[in-house]
């Protein structure tokens, strides 16, 4: 059982109510549909908290992923391309006719759709495709939120289809703005517009990438449109949620410091060094953002930025965030998203009353390099041992190709640690990136160096 966070506000656990099904008549069906979930992607880990619930598992993974994660311990495996609405309804169909499931759940960024359609499919009462698209679709989101009045601060935006929308946006709103993904995620293709001599710059950028898979991940989609939106300044914040049949708890705030020349995130720590006005103010945001979006049930990952005005959301995505946030979460507050987003659909996990309060800190670090081809990665195995460490991940193998740092794909790997504050979990990340793993890289030069920990750029503080 998940750890009960907080001890001011878990109940004994809920009874939900199974959700209804139009075809209880199934050929082959079983009661094992009521321990049953569908899991569109995933990941070993998550295959293996799943079981740890107790649930039967039945996976719908991308045959470009398989190789990666193969999710050996799943009770049923199926190779489906889930960003094929066709394919998708099919797999699901001929399962449901089978076996049966309860609830279906995604936790990967190019499945989250996929998850959507089909539990208005069958009626299962999860996020709808609807809500899903409007976390994906940047551009959707900024429109929900210009009908939402205040209950959730935003950034002007537009389509962005030729060049000259450029132009007009910068008549309209000046410099400097953002260009970016429509559906992008890890700051992939996004480009700061800064002044005339950079529109065209942008126009390029876009041009390149638009309609292409995105390259460097193992993402399988492609990038669909680009937008233009005002650019916010202020210090980066994420909040961490879970919501409970419309409820929504802040668990922690996440402080991320970005590159100097990119958006790419060179380190989080949780919680975020904010005093009590402006959490208060971040989770009445996220909260009001939230409604806004539809989201009913299971876990969040909302950015934001704490500005002149407030917290001003730049994205959302309705899973768990990336670069390890989980595993802070785990290390300051002693909750696991994963096992909630999963449990919660069946009653598993005990709902949370109020925002946790944390048991100490957590914080990641990142190693990042110039272009070259890795020759080899050591100590990755002893770092995980390491006292204090939650995490070491890398995300390349010798062999591969690599560059200077555009966009968060570009990191090479992680190390996340706890500790009693944030400064001294840093500190840990810091000294077993340093002293433990080192991944040799070629330059293009011809010369041999260590990979190095990313330096997040000066923190930019909210305009005053």
């Amino acid at each position: 059982m998940p750890h009960c966070p907080g001890r001011r506000g878990c109940p004994e656990r809920p009874a939900r109510p199974s959700p209804s099904r139009p075809h209880p008549e199934r050929s082959g069906g079983s009661v094992q549909a009521d321990s049953t979930v569908l899991l569109v992607g995933a990941t070993d880990r998550t295959v293996t908290k799943a079981k740890d619930l107790g649930l039967h598992v039945i996976v719908l993974q991308h045959p470009h992923k398989l190789a990666e994660a193969p999710c050996e311990k799943a009770d049923v495996v199926l190779a489906v391309d889930y960003t094929d609405v066709t394919a998708l309804e099919t797999a699901a169909r001929d399962v449901w006719d089978t076996t049966g499931f309860t609830a279906v759940v995604s936790l990967t960024e190019p499945g989250l759709e996929g998850a959507g359609l089909l539990n208005d499919l069958f009626s299962l009462g999860g996020t709808g495709l609807e809500a899903a698209r409007r976390f994906r679709d940047k551009l959707a989101m900024r429109r929900r939120l210009a009908t939402a009045g205040n209950k959730a601060a935003t950034a002007a935006a537009a389509p962005l289809a030729k060049r000259h929308d450029i132009d007009e946006f910068a008549e309209q709103y000046g410099y400097r703005f953002v260009v970016k993904p429509r559906n992008g995620t890890g700051s992939y293709g996004v480009f700061q517009v800064t002044g005339p001599e950079t529109a065209e710059a942008a126009w390029d950028m876009v041009s390149a990438l638009n309609g292409h898979p995105m390259a460097r991940t193992t993402m399988p989609f492609s990038v669909d449109g680009f937008m233009m939106e005002e650019y916010v300044d202020g210090p980066q914040f994420s909040a961490e949620s879970f919501s409970f049949h419309g409820r929504h708890v802040l668990i922690g705030i996440t402080e991320t410091h970005l590159a100097a020349d990119s958006f790419a995130a060179f380190s989080h720590v949780m919680p975020a060094r904010l005093d009590n006005a402006a959490q208060a103010g971040v989770r009445d945001a996220m909260s009001g953002f939230l409604d806004a979006m539809g989201l009913r049930d299971g876990p969040a990952h909302t950015e934001f930025r704490l500005s002149e005005r407030g917290p001003v959301v730049i994205e959302s995505h309705n899973r768990y965030g990336g670069g390890a946030i989980n595993q802070l979460v785990q290390g300051a507050y002693g909750i696991d998203l994963e096992t909630y987003a999963l449990g919660w659909p069946f009653g598993l996990v005990p709902e949370i009353s109020l925002p946790p309060q944390a048991q100490g800190a957590a914080a990641v670090r990142f190693l990042v390099s110039g272009p070259g081809q890795v020759e080899s990665i050591t100590g990755v195995q002893e770092a995980r041992s390491e006292p204090g460490v939650l995490t070491a991940q890398m995300w390349v193998k010798p062999g591969d190709t690599v560059r200077s740092v555009e966009n968060s794909w570009d990191r090479l790997g992680l190390v996340a640690t706890a500790a009693a504050t944030g400064d001294m979990a840093l500190r840990r990340a810091e000294e077993v990136l340093q002293d433990t793993i080192r991944i040799q890289v070629r330059g293009e030069d011809g010369v041999s160096r260590p990979a190095r920990i990313a330096l997040p750029g000066p923190r930019v503080t909210a305009a005053s």
